[in-house]
């Protein structure tokens, strides 16, 4: 399936109001895709990963950052841009803010998913309608029934539960790296880091699915839809409403009238 049929398919089935992304990791030496925008070179600031992912859904540009183009220590560390040294494997970073100490705040940077330094050179994401690349990975912003559909999609032929892990930081790792490495599906919540700089809304949420996967989701997307699982969900309006007893009263009083 092409990146643009996927997201024509994802627009009339989810209805989000965010361009749905494709997203790959491009190694050292590999060409960057045609028509890309990099922040240093062309917004002349570096940024938050999940700034440039926001720049990507809001505005519809297709963007490229490395290392020098990063604003943000973990995301430098954990997309292996810069090394993972003894101060940020220490917990530091966490600690006083995420975490009550050190320890813990090294457990906070142990199970966020990485790349080996100098594994990847570029992470590239755009609108799916608009990439010339193939992506690696689907990213998609919804609120949580849209998500809730996604969900239905990937399941449909599988059945069972897609299982994603919540540390409430560093969701840039979960949306870029973690799928990619386990090829599975991921339901993502949004960091504070994406709802300070990436200005995701509180009514919002995030699933990345594998784009060799496309066509499973889709069919997913179109059965569970003909089975009555749809978005917007078709809440159940056949019912006779009760009114106060003022309300009430008015229609005795002209029931009483057509008796006469």
């Amino acid at each position: 399936m092409e990146a643009s049929a996927l997201n024509q398919q994802l627009e009339t089935y989810l209805r989000v109001h965010t361009f749905p992304l494709g997203i790959k990791s491009i190694k050292p030496g590999d060409p960057l895709p045609e028509k890309v925008k990099i922040p240093s070179r062309n917004l002349g600031v570096k940024v938050a990963i999940c700034q440039a992912v926001s720049i990507a859904r809001r505005y519809g540009w297709t963007m490229a950052f490395s290392g020098g183009d990063l604003s943000c220590p973990i995301a430098k560390a954990v997309f292996g841009f810069e090394p993972r040294n003894e101060y940020y494997e220490s917990g530091t970073l966490a600690d006083g803010m995420y975490a009550s100490c050190k320890e813990a705040g090294a457990r906070f940077e142990n199970v966020l998913s990485k790349y080996e330094p100098g594994e990847y050179a570029w992470v590239v994401v755009g609108p799916l309608g608009r990439i010339r690349f193939v992506p690696d990975t689907v990213l998609v912003y919804g609120n949580s029934a849209q998500v809730q559909r996604l969900v239905n999609g990937a399941l449909y032929k599988r059945g069972g539960s897609i299982v994603s892990d919540f540390s409430g930081r560093g969701d840039c790792s979960d949306i870029v790296i973690k799928g990619k490495k386990t090829g599975e599906p991921q339901v993502i919540l949004p960091c504070s880091g994406d709802r300070i700089f990436g200005m995701a809304a509180d009514d919002e949420m995030a699933f990345t699915f594998p784009f060799e996967r496309a066509g499973e989701i889709v069919e997913g997307l179109e059965k569970t839809h003909a089975g009555g699982i749809r978005y917007p969900i078709p809440i159940f309006l056949r019912y006779q409403a009760e009114f106060p007893k003022s309300y009430q009263e008015l229609e005795r009083i002209w029931d009483e009238e057509k008796k006469r």
